[in-house]
């Protein structure tokens, strides 16, 4: 009867939680014990001095309930824990459950209330063209918290409002959750609805899908099956962790032992589509400063600091062969010359964000594989479909 007493105050403590962070229009919210919540609001992580320090006890009861909504159904005692949740008026929220000089501290991070465009992302609308293959795998590359959770979901939106067709996502944990429309759309978790990635990919198969999504390929049964689903009639969207799309292929591909990494590399020049690498990085622009105050009311301005570098790689057949030789030093080369089939560089990409002023020359150059090339561009760029009438609705 304690217990369960004990639970209903952490659950009515989560949820007054959730609720503040929306009132207070932040972000982003942490609790670690011996402090007060801090929220973080148009950027600034400050502590709510009209809320009392929380303190271990309060902390481990937290953790548990949020444990509650994942695979572990309890908080861990070494490392950490990742799930999502709904607050009561729906909104989503992601957390992070981890341990910290033997207590547990917990991050949320507030969701997008509503699925965004690509230009609004920091995309180009083109990309939308991903959404079109009939079969296949489109790959998002990035370092952890690069948006790539938020470019596939407004992917999978595209084919949810336009296809008819039956969507499969295999998530960990779920951030965005899809409405049926015009396609039917399952998402399912890993550890909730399914014990891993791998199986739930083989199962997928048999549950006649158009489009599967793979929150993350990472081992080698995982990336061996999501090939095999492409080779086999579906669309299957994936991320990987790994810097551009070069990266990309070189990633898939040393998970295998050296004799079977010929023959993947055939698979893969076969049934790759295309490779969106993206990255997150400060903006500090005189445009990003404009917005800043523009956006001020916005409940979540905090991220509107951050600009999205990105790069389109084509699987288009002089790709495919470089591929299928090893030679991926030379694809570079082909994405540089190839902007007419809709490929760019992480560099062009820079010399557009310095042209409309939402990154400064130093940031650029640093980024920039060519820094000299990035600054000349951007001098003489001409209005683009890759670049935005304002420069506020690249941002992230």
């Amino acid at each position: 009867m304690v217990n369960k007493i004990e639970d209903n105050r952490s659950e009515d403590q989560l949820l007054r939680l959730l609720n503040e962070t929306i009132a207070r229009k932040a972000s982003d919210l942490h609790l670690s014990a011996g402090h007060p919540p801090y929220f973080r609001q148009q950027g600034h992580l400050a502590p709510a001095t009209d809320w009392p320090e929380q303190d271990a006890d309060t902390l481990a009861g937290l953790a548990q309930t949020l444990a509650l909504r994942t695979h572990a159904k309890v908080p861990p005692e070494v490392g950490s824990l990742d799930g999502g949740l709904s607050a009561d008026d729906g909104t989503r929220f992601r957390f992070n459950v981890f341990r910290r000089s033997g207590a547990y501290s917990i991050a949320l991070r507030r969701l997008e209330e509503r699925i965004r465009s690509l230009p609004e992302l920091g995309l180009p609308s083109e990309l939308y063209q991903l959404a079109d293959h009939s079969h296949g795998l489109v790959l998002i590359a990035g370092p952890t918290g690069s948006g790539k959770s938020t470019t596939l979901a407004t992917l999978i939106d595209r084919i949810n409002q336009t296809r008819s067709g039956h969507i499969i996502t295999i998530e960990d944990p779920i951030e965005y959750l899809h409405t049926s429309n015009q396609s039917l759309v399952d998402q399912r978790e890993v550890g909730l609805d399914t014990l891993n990635f791998n199986e739930a990919i083989v199962a997928a198969m048999r549950q006649d899908p158009d489009v599967i999504l793979v929150g993350e390929i990472r081992d080698l049964n995982t990336i061996r099956t999501a090939i095999t689903a492409a080779e086999t009639g579906h669309l299957v969207f994936a991320t990987v962790h790994a810097g551009d799309c070069v990266g990309s292929i070189d990633r898939v591909v040393s998970v295998f032992q050296p004799e079977e990494q010929t023959a993947i590399r055939r698979q893969l020049a076969m049934v790759l589509r295309a490779v969106v690498a993206q990255k997150l990085i400060m903006g500090d622009g005189p445009q990003i400063l404009k917005a800043l105050k523009e956006q001020s009311e916005d409940p979540l301005a905090a991220r509107s600091k951050y600009v999205l570098v990105s790069e389109l790689m084509k699987v288009t057949n002089p790709v495919a062969n470089l591929i299928s030789q090893s030679k991926d030093s030379h694809i570079y080369s082909i994405i540089e010359t190839s902007r007419s089939d809709g490929m760019y560089t992480a560099d062009e990409c820079l010399a557009q964000l310095l042209r409309t002023g939402q990154i400064s020359e130093r940031t650029a150059k640093g980024l920039a594989r060519n820094a000299q090339l990035v600054v000349s561009r951007a001098s003489r760029l001409r209005p683009s479909r890759m670049q935005l009438d304002d420069p506020a609705e690249r941002q992230l």
